[in-house]
């Protein structure tokens, strides 16, 4: 019986993919890389397979033809301002860049949400006019503020 995910997702790079994964798994408990295949012995990977944070993904050297988009992004789920901040410094550090409403980008190119677990439940709640002023601020900012959400939804 194979242990190896059905599905997995592939982050297409053009030589630095090894240098991102590594990256990555340093972000993120119960992540780390599990192949590199490299056919080339003084090249880099070809592939690397790896797992973040419990999610199957895989990088290809593939080269230069194919650019990140935010059309993808890896959304992350975080408990705390601490962690939401943690992160977000992480990955718009040494030529990421913010983007809006829990959006950045990071020096690799790609798109990442950070999005602390109270955003949803705030903006999922049953009381539309505190969920609705706590969109308009989610709006105003680049990383989430949780004490200025929460302060918005009271009112």
């Amino acid at each position: 019986m194979s242990t190896q995910p059905k599905v997995r997702t592939c982050l297409w790079f053009d030589k630095n993919g090894k240098e991102a994964v590594d990256f990555y798994v340093s972000l993120l408990p119960d992540s780390y890389i599990e192949t590199n295949f490299t056919p080339e012995q003084s090249g880099p990977p070809l592939i690397v397979e790896f797992t973040l944070a419990g999610a199957p993904y895989m990088i290809l050297n593939g080269g230069p033809m194919f650019k990140h988009t935010p059309a993808a992004s890896i959304s992350v789920l975080t408990k705390d301002q601490a962690e939401t901040d943690r992160l977000w410094n992480a990955l718009v550090a040494d030529g990421g860049e913010e983007s809006m409403c829990a959006w950045c980008v990071d020096r690799f190119g790609v798109s990442w949400q950070i999005i602390p677990e109270r955003l949803p439940q705030l903006l999922q709640s049953d009381d539309k006019a505190a969920a609705g002023r706590a969109q308009q601020a989610m709006m105003q900012m680049k990383k989430i503020d949780i004490a200025a959400l929460e302060a918005a939804f009271r009112g």
